[in-house]
């Protein structure tokens, strides 16, 4: 029995606007829909800037899909 470990990488076939939820929902196994949800209640929540630089420094740290 083999296991694939899957790497935390922003996808390039499942993306809004960078990648980073549809990568996290690729990695976790979760709906990409309900990740984004998340992040939109979140950031309205704490009023979009710490999950903005949130998903800033995901952006910049995660690679490309296919890494």
């Amino acid at each position: 029995m083999s296991s694939t470990t899957r790497t935390f990488c922003r996808s390039r076939h499942d993306r809004m606007i960078a990648g980073v939820c549809g990568g996290i929902a690729l990695r976790m196994h979760w709906n990409p829909v309900l990740v984004r949800g998340a992040f939109v209640v979140l950031a309205l929540a704490t009023f979009l800037l710490p999950v903005a630089l949130v998903y800033l420094i995901l952006w910049l740290l995660m690679s490309e899909e296919g890494c």
